[in-house]
């Protein structure tokens, strides 16, 4: 009997990276890579598609400016208008330049807390969640494929020949 999860080790990135393209040439899907920091080249080699935290930085950063702007004309306009250095309270677009400096600071605020709490959240990142490492060397000097049997149609067997093909240290199952 199989077990379901295959884990290679490897001592080096580029081993890692070379045995991810030739898993992924022989029709192997392979679920996670761990590593102590980023290899860079890696995401499209495994199949993580682009991110779309750029667009949600955007909307963050219109909804920061939208919310900055109506702020402003609320107290400084409407609520309170009060006469500053002669500059006319009647009218939001006679003191846009005076407006700009915290619109600005409500876009920055509004982007970069809403991407925090996205990538937070898309990640679950949140307290008491148990950590997934399935080896602690991988925080210091080693580099970890996960390969879940379940997603392939390639057999184990093949896998692991591949695997010790192309330079792994160490194959474990789980």
């Amino acid at each position: 009997m199989s077990k379901s999860i295959i884990y290679g080790l490897f001592d080096d990135d580029e081993l890692l990276l070379k045995s991810a393209k030739e898993l992924r040439r022989n029709g192997v899907r392979i679920k996670d890579v761990f590593s102590p920091f980023p290899i860079h080249g890696i995401d499209p080699v495994i199949g993580v598609p682009r991110t779309r935290l750029g667009i949600g930085a955007f909307i963050y950063g219109a909804t920061g400016l939208s919310l900055g702007s109506l702020m402003l004309w609320y107290m400084m306009i409407h609520d309170w208008p009060m006469n500053i250095g002669g500059k006319p309270s009647f009218a939001f677009y006679l003191n846009m330049p005076a407006f700009i400096p915290p619109m600005f600071e409500m876009t920055v605020f509004c982007a970069g807390h809403g991407m925090v709490i996205t990538f937070l959240l898309i990640n679950k990142l949140y307290p008491g969640r148990e950590p997934h490492n399935p080896d602690p060397r991988t925080t210091d000097d080693k580099f970890m494929m996960q390969i879940n049997l379940a997603d392939n149609k390639v057999e184990e067997a093949k896998i692991k020949e591949i695997l010790l093909a192309t330079g792994v240290q160490e194959i474990s199952e789980k």
